[in-house]
């Protein structure tokens, strides 16, 4: 049924743009990929799924022991990021021991398959380990603490990571700095500029963003990262984008605005990016998606990619995941499900297509 369900859809989609769907809409290996498609200047990338939520999950790490996973993340896609491989629980479980081996396999899997690394992420509030937030440090300690993690991580992959986010949701919806934060609420927010002068010198090669959820519209937050921009820029900090990580609900509409978010930092003479996007839906009793809510869900994805075109320097477009089967929406939002652009078994939704198509036409 819902192998049905998505044909019929994708037919809908591709007979309003005055095309045939392809014979099946079933394998990863019918007509070109995404990364294929994609203009030669545009990273096509997802989440390597891994680590976090995964640990809980009834399934072995998906990165290591799916081989299928693998085929079609090495097929379809030239970047990636560790979903949660890199970020600090994970890679730095105690003051003085790191944890590499699994984000150095990705570096490895990326380089055998012409792939770029994005590195997320350096400063956050979430998934810190319990020895950070709950330790009693000094100031100083502390600002050695961050310091020492960032040369440390982002050194070990010198020349081997395209992007950073450097940054992570710093702000809250009204504008102002996270105080959740440990690093901000302890050492206050100059710690963010001196977070991108370090990874700067750790990897001077590495393009340093901040990323964010809700920076798809504008407002208090977008105003607050623009003003940040100009203060970061204004001061010589190595900052060289920002990114909106897009993680969306069809309980809400569709970011059209997004273009002209991605244009004011464009404006600043910064690189852009799409950095995390799903789109979530409330699934019907049975848990199937109805052809019309694959509809909408492919425009969604078509919107951000479209916003992502339409600004020059939109250099990275990167999902989320892209299978339902290892997707983090179900764990965190427990109502909603079917975010990603493929089945459990990897088999193409409407919205896999709708972005292929969006590639090739700007290609």
């Amino acid at each position: 049924m819902r192998k049905t369900v998505a044909v019929l859809a994708t037919s809908a989609l591709l007979a309003l743009a005055g095309q045939t769907p392809p014979a099946s809409a079933g394998g990863h290996h019918d007509g070109k990929t995404l990364r294929s498609a994609a203009p030669r200047d545009l990273r096509i990338g997802t989440a390597v799924a891994g680590g976090g939520h995964h640990v809980d999950q009834p399934y072995p790490d998906p990165f290591t022991y799916d081989r299928p996973y693998r085929k079609v993340l090495a097929a379809e896609f030239n970047s990636v990021s560790p979903e949660n491989q890199m970020k600090w629980e994970f890679i730095h479980p105690e003051r003085h021991r790191y944890n590499f081996g699994p984000a150095d396999a990705i570096v490895k899997f990326a380089r055998q398959h012409k792939q770029v690394v994005r590195g997320h992420t350096l400063l956050w509030h979430s998934q810190n380990p319990d020895w950070l937030t709950e330790g009693t440090f000094t100031k100083a300690e502390l600002r050695s603490i961050l310091k020492s993690h960032i040369y440390t991580v982002v050194g070990r992959y010198r020349g081997q990571i395209h992007q950073w986010d450097v940054a992570n949701e710093i702000f809250n919806e009204n504008g102002e700095y996270r105080q959740e934060n440990i690093f901000i609420r302890e050492l206050g927010p100059g710690i963010v500029a001196d977070a991108f002068r370090w990874a700067h010198q750790a990897d001077p090669k590495a393009q340093l963003f901040l990323n964010d959820y809700g920076v798809d519209w504008p407002g208090a937050k977008v105003d607050a990262y623009e003003a940040l921009a100009k203060e970061l820029l204004a001061a010589r900090v190595p900052l060289h984008g920002f990114a909106s990580q897009a993680h969306l609900s069809m309980r809400y509409g569709a970011p059209d605005q997004l273009a002209s978010v991605l244009q004011r930092f464009d404006d600043l003479g910064l690189y852009t990016a799409i950095t995390e996007l799903d789109v979530r839906m409330d699934l019907p009793e049975g848990g199937e998606p109805t052809a019309e809510q694959l509809q909408t869900q492919a425009r969604y994805y078509r919107t951000v990619l479209d916003a992502c075109l339409a600004v020059d320097d939109c250099n990275s477009f990167t999902i989320w995941g892209f299978t339902d089967k290892y997707s983090w929406v179900p764990v965190f939002f427990p109502a909603e499900g079917a975010a990603t652009v493929m089945w459990d078994d990897f088999t193409r939704k409407p919205a896999y297509y709708t972005l292929r198509e969006g590639l090739r036409q700007a290609r």
